[in-house]
């Protein structure tokens, strides 16, 4: 049976707010309670109020303000001797870490989120940790490595009855399906996903299994059902200010584009989410919306030494960043396109060296 979806990451005097609440009204009440927090002197209070106020900064794409919320949340939890608290802000670190594309960070900080919780007894703020360390993973590429820890979370989320977790899981794993190639297992999951999110009132995760469902019916050539399924999960993006659900959902309306041929529209999607990427210093969807941008492009007729010298300059900065997949999409994409990199050694050649 599952319950609701919660919000445990809304901790203190913040727990009556929503998974659904505004960024914004989490973002004000965060700072209003910390302060208070403040004036009592409770470490143990700010540190929680302190984790609410980093999380809506992170997901507001305010990278500096989330990155010092975070660390003030953890030196509060430190100082009181809270090691759920300390496991909660590393928590909020490491997917900061994700979210900016420094993936080594993220899966130290996480690792030590996931040990500091089993420390703590914080059941919720390690499985949160182990969630996270296997998101970074499947990001990364390495959906060997992963798999099977997303399983075991799908798992214990479905036996503890935690709605948003088992939401979280199946998107995960129909993530993985996939990009490996199997859609039908993937576009079920992710309407499992969607359903039960819908069930469970949490309204970012369904936006998020809507965005899946669409790139699968998209890749099924129907434009329109995946553009109306992104077009609902826009108007949750925006209610909830969800700025980087919101980037990618215009990513893959532009992706939804390219692939029925509406290349102009399709580049003016790219160029939109690339601004909003890059507003946000997540570098791993801005690298996306540039490879999209890239491919619009040539369809329209650009030079081809320009498209070859801008994918390669992706590929270095991908792999810069460890996201393989990724950078297979780019190496996909010199064939797709018909140009070859201007060093003028393939992608394959490049790997086996």
């Amino acid at each position: 049976m599952q319950s609701k979806a919660l919000a445990p990451e809304y901790q203190g005097a913040l727990t009556k707010l929503s998974v659904n609440s505004s960024l914004t009204d989490v973002l004000a009440e965060g700072i209003r309670h910390l302060k208070e927090a403040e004036r009592s002197g409770s470490q143990q209070e700010v540190a929680r109020c302190g984790l609410a106020v980093a999380e809506a900064h992170r997901r507001l794409g305010n990278v500096a303000e989330a990155d010092r919320a975070w660390k003030a949340s953890y030196r509060s939890a430190r100082s009181a001797d809270d090691l759920g608290a300390m496991a909660w802000a590393l928590w909020s670190g490491g997917t900061l870490a994700r979210q900016r594309g420094e993936l080594r960070l993220a899966f130290r900080l996480l690792g030590l989120a996931a040990d500091m919780g089993k420390r703590g007894g914080d059941i919720v703020a390690r499985g949160y940790s182990l969630a996270g360390l296997a998101e970074t993973g499947r990001i990364q590429g390495d959906y060997r490595t992963v798999a099977a820890l997303h399983e075991q979370l799908l798992a214990e989320a479905r036996a503890r009855g935690e709605a948003r977790h088992t939401v979280w899981a199946l998107e995960g794993i129909a993530q993985i399906h996939r990009n490996t190639g199997s859609l039908d297992t993937a576009l079920a999951m992710f309407e499992e996903a969607a359903e039960l999110a819908g069930n469970a009132d949490d309204q970012r995760g369904r936006a998020w299994a809507l965005r899946g469902m669409a790139d699968i019916i998209s890749l099924r050539d129907d434009p329109e059902a995946a553009l109306a399924l992104l077009a609902e999960a826009e108007t949750t993006c925006r209610e909830m200010n969800l700025s980087s659900a919101l980037a990618y959902n215009h990513k893959m309306r532009a992706n939804v584009l390219f692939r029925a041929g509406r290349y102009e529209e399709a580049r003016e999607g790219y160029t939109g989410a690339l601004a909003e990427f890059r507003a946000m210093t997540e570098p791993r969807g801005e690298a996306l919306a540039r490879l999209g941008l890239v491919k619009s492009l040539a369809r329209l007729g650009r030079d081809r030494q320009e498209t070859a010298t801008d994918l390669d300059e992706l590929r270095r900065t991908l792999g810069r960043i460890g996201l393989l997949n990724a950078r297979e999409m780019v190496d996909k994409a010199y064939a797709e396109l018909g140009v070859a990199p201007v060093g003028g050694s393939t992608a394959e050649e490049g790997r086996r060296r």
